[in-house]
């Protein structure tokens, strides 16, 4: 009887409903499933973000800083555009903007989408709308209430609970038809909009109500007149699988967290063989061929590092998607905290390196043929004009045209006479810049480039720990450097003019160097004539645009890892990132090595906050060093890592808090990891276990233990890893000496268990054997080398679950051990097929070379 009220619902709806003569679909889907655009039938191929200022979270955090919504979405959508995006794609937060049977109200956040969507249109960047998010609107915060239907039901009720179905068919023709003041189109005629799907996320139960709910909510669709193609997500339900592929779908949407997610800390370590390909299981299924393929979101989440995103675009491109959005971009206002999704951090000014190599991933996904494969890592870190580096933690695409660069490079562009674009980070074979944000040179006509300055961006603390308003993660300085420009095209002594409001800058370069600040710019050849005067348009922005965060750094940041341990008799190099309100005057280091008299050192300016400073070798004795950093300012001085104002020298100086540095002979003991001091960093699977932090028998000492609940499942493995690669930086040197590989631990089971213990080179190569542990805490010794080959396991689980979990190096390099950088624990191998229902369990206290 629900079902049949729900038709009847929906009957009268297909009746009432009027058919505009303009249906609005730019895009169609061909018989073998490629998206082309309906005027040229060409291929289209879109890449960008998802955007949430017009709801939850984003939308409160706003309001709560006194930020107008469409102010913000000015300047964020100016930066898509600077980036080079033109996709955006949002799962609407439903219940914000209907009441509890599915009719459209005119909230503020109906009236922040409808500017959204416009400001979208302007700039010709296309959209991809998913009405139904279902459910509360709190995260991160506590919920708050809303009017909408899906905030009572909840996701699994909306989905299941037919009686639900008339409210959901409401909004979506209610949501199709609604006219956009802004445009003077309705969402279902807006040729920007060029594509549906469903809802987001939906965990479908059984096959039956799968085919029903589908043929229900296509219908409300179709029944508008939208003719544009409808998709629904494809990587959350394999076992309704063929009921949707059966369905009159015209695309699958997925999604790719190739680092899985919310590990409240910075993931380390290399993930490029994680991203080495995007194999869908179900490709060669006779009902898939025909439906496009999108990717909803994406995004490394938990890394910080630049290298990542063009290696995901030339994954998507050999696998056949047309369409991918990152999740998803902090909205600048309220980036300074990273609250809206902690795991993801997205943002031109606050992450330039992260913006950059998603600007250079867009290039990529735009030039890179479908459905053709660009090799297996470690061979695809080049391909086409593009290369990911891990090691230089740096993404570039050098063209004839274009040098686009995330990190410092020592890439030659082919053509210098030739280049139209450059936009990059740091230095290169162009641009020397010691500033910290991102810098953008567009060529005009000859002689005469558009230079665009982001304000300098520094990390303070770990962007992915729990969120909060309240605290920084990374702040804004604006302040002048020198700028070196090297283009063919401009000479020596250009002339450097300020362009964008309120920018008087003038001046002429000396050589190729001038002094430079935040803002935008013509550079002029000397002896040309530049009649430009800014209104003009570059691809889709104006000249003289420009957007940045006011400065917002209140207070003295230092930044440095305290460096665990070093090798006697070797000098130790001290580095550290400092940002404040004011330049320090000098900076210097502090140290008490064992056995000498205290030294003051004065650490050296390196450009870029960076300041360095070096603990000569004789100083260097067996014991522990204590050390403290002391930035002098005009006025005051400021002694970390306590954070106090005066120095060590002061009579009333009361923060003796130091870094310590245990100084050891060079045949001593490498440690790599310990319980105690390295639990919380371990890098998991998303899958059933159980881990705890006990004492162990040393009263000095930490144990982890680890249990597998079951191995029958997920490859037969459950394996973790540690990356160590900055606990060992200061022994590198002592690694050559070490022929073994011992670990404390014991079996938590009554019986013994084998567990296997493999070392992981930087490219991914694994080497390893198996430790048989029992019930005596013990050290167990593998011979580094008798060390085997092994696979990777692809830590952490990776969504979608159909993503592989082992990753087989066609190529591994010889065990090396100046190159190893994580330890990888395996439980499965050699454990009988008869015991994998069993729980597996084992402690571990500590891992070192000798």
């Amino acid at each position: 009887m629900k079902k049949n009220r729900c038709k009847f619902f929906f009957l009268a709806l297909l009746i009432s409903a009027p058919v505009f003569s303009q249906d609005g679909a730019s895009v169609y889907v061909d018989r073998q499933g490629i998206m082309r655009w309906s005027e040229t039938k060409e291929e289209l191929s879109l890449f960008g973000v998802n955007y949430t200022t017009p709801f939850a979270h984003a939308f409160r955090a706003h309001d709560k800083l006194g930020v107008d919504h469409k102010k913000a979405i000015d300047a964020d959508v100016y930066h898509f555009a600077r980036m080079g995006l033109d996709a955006y794609r949002c799962h609407l937060w439903d219940s914000e903007i209907c009441d509890s049977v599915g009719n459209i109200i005119p909230t503020r956040q109906l009236e922040v989408l409808d500017y959204l969507v416009s400001s979208l249109k302007e700039r010709g960047i296309k959209s991809i709308l998913t009405p139904l998010k279902f459910g509360s609107n709190g995260y991160p915060e506590p919920n708050t209430p809303t009017p909408g239907f899906s905030d009572i039901y909840g996701k699994d009720e909306c989905l299941r609970n037919q009686e639900t179905w008339p409210f959901q068919v409401n909004f979506l023709v209610q949501f199709l038809m609604h006219v956009n003041p802004k445009t003077g189109l309705a969402y279902k005629d807006d040729p920007d909009i060029i594509a549906i799907e469903i809802n987001n996320e939906p965990g479908h139960t059984s096959a039956e109500l799968t085919r029903s709910y589908l043929e229900t909510m296509i219908g409300a669709i179709r029944s508008t007149g939208c003719r544009k193609p409808v998709l629904y997500n494809m990587s959350h339900n394999f076992h309704v699988l063929d009921e949707l592929l059966k369905a009159d779908l015209q695309g699958g949407t997925f999604q790719w967290y190739p680092s899985g997610l919310v590990a409240n800390h910075e993931q380390q370590g290399n993930f490029l063989p994680n991203i080495n390909a995007y194999p869908i299981s179900f490709s060669d299924h006779k009902d898939f061929r025909n439906k496009a393929k999108v990717i909803y979101e994406f995004d490394p989440a938990d890394l910080g590092r630049s290298y990542t995103y063009p290696a995901m675009a030339r994954s998507f491109r050999e696998s056949g998607f047309q369409f991918a959005t990152q999740f998803a971009y902090d909205p600048m206002y309220i980036a300074y905290a990273n609250t809206e999704y902690q795991t993801h951090y997205m943002n031109l000014a606050y992450a330039p390196q992260k913006g950059l190599s998603l600007m250079i991933a867009g290039e990529a996904f735009h030039q890179l043929p479908l459905d053709k494969k660009q090799g297996e890592y470690p061979a695809n870190r080049k391909f086409a004009d593009f290369r990911v580096s891990y090691e230089e933690d740096l993404a570039e695409l050098v063209s004839e045209r274009k040098f686009l660069y995330s990190n410092h490079t020592s890439s030659l562009p082919p053509a210098n006479n030739k280049l139209e674009q450059v936009a990059g980070y740091g230095n290169s074979a162009i641009v020397n810049y010691p500033g910290t944000g991102a810098y953008f040179l567009d060529r005009l006509d000859d002689g005469i480039w558009r230079l665009e300055v982001m304000p300098d961006a520094l990390w303070v603390r770990d962007p992915f720990e729990r969120a909060s308003p309240k605290k920084e993660v990374s702040v804004i300085l604006w302040n002048e450097w020198k700028m070196s420009v090297d283009l063919d095209d401009l000479g020596e002594g250009f002339e450097i003019k300020g362009i964008n409001a309120g920018n008087e800058y003038l001046s002429v370069a000396e050589g190729s160097d001038f002094q430079i600040g935040p803002g935008t710019y013509f550079l002029t050849r000397k002896g040309v004539e530049n009649k430009f005067i800014g209104n003009e348009k570059l691809r889709n922005m104006t000249l003289s645009e420009f957007v940045a965060p006011e400065a917002d750094c209140q207070k003295v940041y230092l930044l440095h890892e305290a460096i665990p341990e070093s090798t006697e008799g070797r000098a130790c190099r001290v580095t550290a990132r400092i940002a404040s309100p004011q330049k320090p005057l000098s900076v210097k280091l502090h140290a008490s090595p064992p056995g000498s008299k205290p030294l003051v050192i004065g650490m050296k300016d390196e450009g870029g906050y960076t300041w360095s400073g070096e603990i000569p070798a004789e100083s260097l004795k067996v014991g522990y060093m204590d050390y403290r950093i002391v930035v002098e300012f005009e006025d005051h001085s400021m002694t970390f890592p306590a954070g106090l104002e005066g120095e060590p020298g002061d009579w009333d100086f009361y923060g003796w808090e130091a870094w310590k540095t245990r100084i050891v002979k060079e045949s001593a003991p490498v440690l790599l990891f310990d319980a105690q001091e390295d639990f919380d960093m371990i890098t998991r699977p998303a899958r059933s276990a159980w881990y705890k932090v006990v004492p162990s028998t040393d009263p000095a000492l930490s144990m982890v233990e680890i249990r597998a609940r079951n191995l029958k499942n997920h490859e037969h493995d459950y394996s973790f890893r540690y990356c160590f690669k900055e606990n060992i930086a200061g022994r590198s040197e002592a690694l050559s000496g070490k022929k073994s590989l011992l670990l404390s631990g014991l079996s938590l089971d009554d019986k013994p268990l084998k567990i296997q213990v493999a070392l992981v080179m930087i490219d991914g190569s694994c080497y390893g054997g198996l430790v048989e542990l029992t019930k005596t805490l013990e050290e167990h010794t593998l011979d580094l080398g008798a060390l085997k080959e092994h696979k990777l396991a692809l830590l952490p689980t990776a969504y979608p679950k159909m993503m592989p979990y082992w990753f087989d190096h066609p190529n591994p390099r010889p065990f090396d051990i100046s190159e190893i950088e994580s330890i990888q624990f395996s439980i499965g191998p050699g454990i009988p097929e008869t015991e994998y229902g069993n729980p597996h369990g084992f402690a571990l206290e500590r891992i070192w070379l000798e």
